[in-house]
């Protein structure tokens, strides 16, 4: 069962600088945590779970998933709100509530919202996922591929 905790868990400067590859910038709507993180993004994907659609209030979350130690939180470590469990949670803003990311995977990945970077990633959604569970009032109109699951 998930629940909120006010933790300094979150990812703290552990990116490498030593990659030849742009490094990105995301902040949270009032600005007081902000992260970098490589623009080494594995996947992208539009996630349309009940989890996902809660966590955002929207109809879908838009996601990028890296290995969690190319991410690392460069403002407001002491302002992020984990909500869920140690190795897999969302990680927020306890000032404005932005999700900024999830960790996933056992923790060594890392789902970030893409509406919080504020450059612009090199990778792009390539599907949307769990449909099957997606917001009755919304219409996907996009030709991207559909999953009812995930993959």
């Amino acid at each position: 069962m998930k629940r909120a905790v006010h933790l300094l868990l979150g990812v703290l400067n552990t990116s490498s600088t030593t990659n030849a590859s742009r490094t990105l910038t995301g902040s949270c709507l009032c600005g007081k945590v902000q992260y970098d993180v490589r623009d080494e993004f594995s996947y992208a994907l539009n996630c349309h779970c009940s989890n996902c659609r809660r966590a955002t209030g929207s109809a879908f979350k838009p996601f990028a998933g890296i290995e969690r130690h190319k991410l690392g939180v460069t403002r407001g470590a002491d302002s992020l709100l984990i909500f869920g469990e140690e190795l897999a949670h969302d990680v927020h803003c306890r000032e404005c509530g932005s999700l900024l990311y999830s960790v996933v995977r056992d923790g060594t990945f890392v789902h970030v919202t893409l509406g919080t970077l504020v450059d612009s990633p090199s990778v792009r959604p390539s599907a949307h996922i769990f449909v099957g569970s997606k917001a009755p009032w919304f219409t996907i109109t996009d030709s991207l591929p559909r999953h009812e699951e995930f993959g």
